[in-house]
């Protein structure tokens, strides 16, 4: 086991990488499906709503800043 919530998902253990690279992380919003488990409804950051609940403070910070429109095109 590898740290996937789902097979097709980002291990949890590289989503601070992947929140930092703008390409993976506008792919899973063009897509609608979250980075870690692969549910559509993602937002900003490429996440769903219950992927977030889960996500440590380094993780929040990353994501907030998607969401706040802050980070790299």
């Amino acid at each position: 086991m590898d740290g996937r919530i789902n097979p097709e998902g980002i291990p949890r253990d590289q989503l601070v990488w992947a929140l930092g690279q703008a390409r993976i992380v506008k792919e899973a919003v063009r897509t609608d499906m979250c980075l870690l488990c692969r549910d559509p409804k993602v937002n900003e950051a490429g996440l769903c709503s219950v992927c977030w609940t889960y996500l440590t403070a380094a993780e929040t910070e990353l994501a907030l800043n998607w969401t706040s429109g802050v980070m790299p095109e």
